[in-house]
């Protein structure tokens, strides 16, 4: 059976939080950016999986339609998310333009 896994984005941590823990000038912490990239990261590989499933089954490789069309909806339901991702970060930056200083 086939297992659709989720897309994580960790959670911002709270004002009350910014002081309590600094890395090290080594270490480097997994900021909200490298998340973004992760998680785009993941939405193309699940498109680019669901398209090779999808012309496996056109050639011929695949009888399984069953499967294709799982990966199809874990493409679609990955790329709505990082649509909806999209539209939260653009009226966040929208909204920040407005703020008067």
């Amino acid at each position: 059976m086939n297992q659709i896994n989720a897309i994580t984005i960790p959670t911002v941590p709270s004002v009350r939080d910014a002081g309590v823990s600094h890395p090290s000038d080594g270490a480097r912490s997994s900021g909200f950016m490298d998340s973004l990239q992760q998680a785009i990261s993941k939405a193309n590989d699940i498109q680019l999986g669901a398209d090779q499933a999808t012309e496996a089954l056109m050639t011929g490789q695949t009888q399984n339609i069953h499967q294709t069309m799982v990966a199809l909806q874990e493409a679609d339901v990955s790329f709505q998310l990082m649509m909806q991702i999209r539209n939260k970060l653009v009226t966040a930056y929208e909204e920040i333009q407005r703020m008067q200083i």
